[in-house]
């Protein structure tokens, strides 16, 4: 029996204490912001962030990521803010983390399993839980060994050998298996997509994909432009799971628009290859939207990073209109802000609509480019062909005695058709 008293089952907020490294000449962010972007990152996992610190050096200590003597430094700070969470800038060796795990006496996270961990609360689907489980498991493969710490012996010999490093062996084997089961139900998937791109390569449909630093936009310009109501949230990660909607262009094209997972500095590898199936829709896209907030300070460093994921993903030279969003948040002091320059650049306000009929011209410009020009008389028995014409390009039609006169710019394969069916192509006959 209980004296009366309500047990309190929420779980405990955990208070995260933040550290980095500041070599100013390595080319990196700033440590004022990647430190800001981390205490984000933590606050969206869940835990409240008492205090931060940084220290100047070349390079991290081998030992304990700090070094030593500020490392130490870190006891009489769990002392003064009764931190219970660890969390450091940089990904952590595994000598490293169970380094600062036995001096603090507390847990120890490095940035890419703050990551993935959010990653995983906002996985929704089963593709999208595969391949966060995925990144999970190689991760803490090498990672393994602190597991079994209570099981080691030091000094090597007789009486050292036993059940820990025979576990240890086991768990080693049943986590390689697990990864080489998801690797396979992820090729799966991977089919399914080529397979569905090839159906939409058949049916003349052209894809564009919307990519860019994480919280900068993406799904709100995705429901402004389709209409749709995809889940948008202001916060880091809102959404991971690929979502493709219908949006027609002022010409009439129809396309297939296709929001994607966020990217953020210093995304762990092994998130970017377990959600490789998925950022595939990027690689074969026509077109990229890349999304930035016009409002951040730093939303030059934000394009960076976004570069270099694109870079590993072989998409770096796609065709690409970069998106300047949030522009309403600008207001006059535009001191710093983009300014506008060429047709590859378009300034909106995704919540409010501003400049998205201009967004959708040139996206239906640039999509021309990448078309042929067409002009040829179509049978009126072949109305069919003329509509998916009008629906997978931008071209005028004009009724004859003999026919569709179709003229304008299409996809290779249905251009194809439209020449075949009225013959050779000709010049308009002038009148």
């Amino acid at each position: 029996m209980t004296d009366g008293r309500l047990l309190d089952l929420t779980a405990p907020v955990e208070r995260a204490y933040l550290v980095g490294i500041e070599n100013p000449g390595d080319g990196r962010w700033p440590i004022g912001r990647s430190l800001a972007e981390l205490e984000a990152l933590a606050r969206t996992a869940g835990a409240s962030v008492v205090g931060s610190a940084f220290q100047r050096r070349r390079a991290p200590d081998a030992a304990w990521y700090l070094g030593k003597g500020r490392a130490a430094e870190l006891v009489d700070e769990r002392a003064a803010t009764d931190f219970n969470l660890l969390i450091v800038d940089d990904e952590l060796t595994p000598a490293q983390q169970r380094n600062l795990e036995k001096l603090v006496d507390c847990k120890v996270l490095d940035r890419s399993a703050l990551i993935i961990d959010i990653f995983a609360k906002h996985a929704r689907t089963r593709e999208g839980r595969l391949q966060v489980e995925l990144a999970q498991l190689a991760y803490h493969l090498p990672r393994l060994t602190r597991m079994w710490t209570h099981l080691s012996r030091t000094g090597g010999g007789i009486g050292t050998r036993g059940p820990g490093e025979s576990q240890l062996e086991t768990d080693r084997r049943l986590i390689a298996d697990k990864i080489r089961k998801l690797r396979g139900e992820l090729e799966d998937v991977k089919r399914q997509r080529a397979t569905a791109a090839r159906q939409r390569d058949r049916s003349e449909v052209s894809t564009v994909a919307l990519v860019g630093y994480t919280n900068a936009g993406k799904s709100t310009l995705l429901n402004a432009l389709a209409s749709t109501d995809v889940y948008a949230a202001n916060m880091l990660f809102a959404t991971l799971d690929p979502t493709s909607r219908q949006v027609t262009l002022p010409t009439g094209q129809r396309v297939v628009m296709t929001d994607t997972v966020g990217f953020i500095n210093k995304l762990p590898h092994d998130l970017v290859d377990a959600f490789r199936a998925t950022l595939e829709e990027v690689a074969r896209a026509d077109l990229l939207l890349e999304v930035v907030d016009a409002a951040d300070p730093d939303f030059i460093g934000q394009q960076a990073a976004v570069q270099q994921v694109l870079e590993q993903l072989d998409a770096a030279d796609t065709p690409r209109i970069t998106v300047f969003n949030k522009i309403d948040r600008l207001g006059d002091a535009r001191a710093g802000s983009p300014s506008p320059g060429s047709d590859r650049a378009a300034f909106v306000s995704a919540v409010h609509g501003q400049g998205l009929d201009a967004l959708r011209e040139q996206i239906a410009a640039m999509l021309r480019h990448q078309m042929v020009a067409v002009n040829a008389v179509v049978p009126y028995h072949r109305g069919e062909l003329v509509a998916r014409a009008k629906a997978a390009g931008d071209v005028t039609e004009r009724y004859l005695a003999g026919g569709i006169r179709v003229s304008g710019h299409l996809p290779t394969a249905i251009a194809a058709e439209v020449t075949a069916a009225g013959g050779t192509r000709r010049r308009p006959t002038r009148r």
